[in-house]
């Protein structure tokens, strides 16, 4: 864990304009020990699984630049936000790192906390779940990825393109049940075999033209059943799920994608549903970005789950 870097929390001030016109960079305070529950930013500085996976590595830079889209956003919150440092991979041992990442989402969760973690790669869920399921050993969980792949594959080393693979066959070691829903998914970009696997694994899954603004009711009352039928829900947002328009900054940009508001839609909808015990944000990588329009937009999103998350 490194130690938590607040000077990257920094921007404009509104002097004038009273406590009212504050921003995020004024009212993030670094995660302790005594601190009153609230959402704790925690980043996977980590793209040992996107390099493994063949792509375009750079997203172990993003939970810095994630901090810095976020520290000038006004301040709408009424639950308090915390930085809780970084989790790296320094050696590329990422085994070692998953576990890390696992131990620290526990800790925050035992401390009464709403994890948001800010990856890194793909790879970032699987260290995400082991926190949970650590956290919540009796609670069924409830997997929600918006993502462009089904991130199945079978290999024999992890990676960012194996995460729920991993996860299902953690589910089936301890005999938990596996609850995986992916939505966005790019017919292209899946080989018939991860489409086998997930209808192997009963997955429940929908095609990125089926995530249209037109048909966001009937997806999202497909999500609020979804969300009943489990104890809690972990969102993983891989950000190749946007446009490329909207998101050019991730390893595999997407040529038809799911548009920002319905991407932000569902997000909020299970931030504010009372079942979203941890979420992440993945796959976003500075190295690509246009004039900080993929900072921007993964921005927004942590934004908005902050903003509707209460602990």
């Amino acid at each position: 864990m490194n130690e938590i870097d607040m000077k990257l929390w920094s921007g404009r001030i509104d002097a004038g304009e009273g406590e009212l016109a504050t921003r995020w960079h004024q009212q993030v305070r670094p995660c302790s020990a005594d601190v009153a529950p609230g959402v704790a930013l925690v980043g996977f500085a980590c793209d040992e699984g996107v390099r493994r996976n063949q792509g375009r590595v750079g997203a172990v830079e993003a939970p810095a630049v994630l901090r810095k889209a976020l520290a000038n956003l006004a301040w709408h919150q009424a639950t308090p936000v915390y930085d809780a440092g970084d989790v790296g991979c320094p050696d590329a041992d990422l085994d070692a790192a998953q576990q890390r990442l696992g131990q620290r989402v526990a800790q925050l969760i035992a401390a009464g906390h709403k994890p948001l973690v800010l990856g890194g790669g793909h790879e970032t869920a699987y260290g995400t779940y082991l926190g949970l399921a650590a956290a919540y050993p009796d609670k069924t969980i409830g997997i929600v990825n918006l993502d462009a792949h089904f991130d199945l594959r079978e290999s024999a080393e992890a990676s960012s393109g194996t995460p729920f693979k991993q996860i299902a066959d953690l589910c089936q070691a301890y005999g938990r049940p596996f609850r995986y829903l992916c939505w966005g998914v790019a017919a292209p970009s899946n080989t018939r075999a991860l489409f086998a696997r997930a209808a192997a694994l009963k997955v429940q899954w929908q095609p990125d033209t089926a995530l249209t603004e037109a048909q966001l009711p009937q997806r999202l009352a497909e999500l609020d059943a979804f969300a009943a039928s489990v104890d809690l829900v972990y969102l993983t947002i891989d950000l190749d799920v946007l446009p490329a328009a909207q998101m050019p900054a991730v390893s595999a940009p997407a040529a038809f994608g799911v548009p920002m508001a319905v991407v932000e839609a569902v997000a909020t909808r299970l931030a504010g549903s009372g079942r979203l015990a941890a979420a992440d944000l993945v796959e976003f990588n500075p190295r690509f970005d246009q004039d900080s329009h993929g900072a921007k937009c993964a921005a927004r999103l942590a934004w908005s789950i902050a903003r509707q998350w209460q602990p």
